[in-house]
């Protein structure tokens, strides 16, 4: 935290312009002596025009923004040095910096000072990454308000309910001559319990809503071999993604692509025919589409409508039946000679991309998407759940100690918990190991 670091903020490559971020005590001084048109003293959120120079050669044209601290996104001293894009030019920047005292910025490094000096919580730091890898609108919106603060008041508010009951719990306990103060009973208790367990039901039912959001949804198409599933990909698709031909067997490994249904990442994986076989190679593709069966979030099973069901097929039906799973008919061009009794039945055809609508209807149904982009106002990631359920499971066994008659003091523990695991998530406490692994995976300019 000492030192001042630098980087590289915009993606190396050919380019209009490339960015180097410095922020520390040293980022103006370490700026002025390579700035032919030096910062001066309390000159702030300023762009200034000059060149970048090195033993009186010319390194580069720049334009270099100047913001002091601590209204900048490090709560230290930032600059930014816009130069010409380009691999060249840009490293040969980097590397004048490194020499004149600046060390280069581990991975998220400029996010994580934010965070040490108070500038950002740990929600609204992780939110930062996400927004940067964000590949949907809805991903993107559900980031801006994370970053917004918008669930940091929600969680905030829940922890404030909670230890303003524990406070009048210990007051209770401790001071029962002071009628100002609330009296605790059994009942008010349970009321202000099942209060703050219904704002935590929306928490954890909101972060399911956010893993959707955050990770998209992955579809397996199975079936036997020649029913289809490589047609309805490269219709979903609108590309030839998967070859198609009237060889049965012709996909004998996985082949995905993804498209955005309202705004919602959907991962769709073509998987080889399953079936008995015994050529080796198709084996080895028919196990590996039995994984993507078992890992997918939704099962769509193509089945040959112009023919009887087989042994196969009823395999596969029995596989299902327990599985958030849709069934595509294909072939309804022709004579269809099977019926299906399922809730979740689609007849079309890949021919005249007769039905695929009405799939993509579907798949929004089953998962509320719809629902989903109302709000926005989600948890999303791993971490984040994991403790949102630990929390809501905390409080959970609270009312149950309170129904089963334990007394209010020890219910006090419980209650405790909760609000720790909800602090955690906003890094009202934490552990270094925590904070160096999450931003680690961030890019080394931000």
């Amino acid at each position: 935290m000492d030192d001042t670091i630098c980087a590289i903020a915009t993606s190396l490559g050919v380019g209009a312009i490339s960015i180097i971020r410095l922020s520390g005590d040293k980022a103006i001084e370490i700026t002025n002596s390579i700035f032919s048109n030096p910062i001066k003293k309390g000159e702030s959120h300023i762009i200034k025009y000059g060149h970048i120079t090195l033993d009186n050669e010319i390194i580069d044209e720049v334009l270099v923004m100047v913001m002091r601290a601590p209204k900048t996104y490090t709560k230290e001293d930032v600059v930014e040095i816009n130069c010409h894009g380009g691999y060249t030019t840009t490293n040969k920047i980097l590397e004048v910096l490194l020499t004149k005292g600046c060390r280069l910025a581990e991975p998220g490094e400029f996010t994580k000072r934010a965070f040490l000096n108070g500038r950002i919580n740990l929600l609204e730091s992780e939110a930062v990454n996400e927004l940067i890898n964000a590949k949907t609108e809805s991903k993107r919106k559900l980031s801006l308000n994370q970053i917004g603060g918008n669930l940091t008041k929600i969680i905030n508010d829940i922890r404030e309910d909670i230890i303003s009951l524990m406070a009048n719990i210990e007051v209770n306990i401790d001071y029962p001559e002071y009628t100002d103060n609330l009296v605790i009973t059994e009942n008010l208790l349970n009321e202000k319990l099942v209060v703050i367990s219904q704002k935590l039901d929306q928490l954890v039912k909101g972060a399911s809503y956010g893993k959707i959001v955050s990770d998209g949804i992955n579809v397996a198409i199975i079936g036997k071999p020649n029913v289809g599933k490589s047609s309805i990909l490269n219709h979903l698709l609108d590309e030839e993604k998967a070859i198609v031909t009237d060889i049965a067997g012709t996909t004998r490994d996985l082949v995905e692509g993804i498209i955005s249904l309202d705004g919602i990442e959907v991962k769709l994986i073509d998987t080889a025919g399953i079936h008995e076989t015994t050529d080796v190679v198709e084996k080895i593709g028919v196990e590996k589409s039995n994984q993507a069966l078992n890992d997918a979030d939704l099962v769509l099973l193509v089945l040959d409508g112009s023919r009887p069901l087989d042994e196969d097929d009823k395999k596969l039906l029995n596989v299902i039946k327990d599985k958030k799973h849709v069934i595509f008919v294909n072939k309804n061009d022709e004579k269809i000679v099977i019926n299906i009794s399922d809730d979740n039945v689609i007849y079309g055809n890949t021919k005249s991309v007769n039905g695929l609508d009405s799939l993509k209807d579907t798949l929004i149904e089953m998962f509320n998407i719809n629902e989903i982009n109302k709000d926005l106002t989600y948890l999303s990631n791993a971490r984040q759940i994991s403790l949102v359920n630990r929390a809501n499971d905390a409080m959970k066994k609270a009312k149950e100690s309170l129904d089963s008659g334990i007394p209010i003091d020890l219910i006090e523990s419980d209650l405790k918990t909760c609000y720790d695991l909800l602090g955690e998530i906003i890094g009202d406490t934490y552990e270094d190991a925590l904070i160096d692994r999450l931003f680690r995976d961030f890019c080394v300019g931000k």
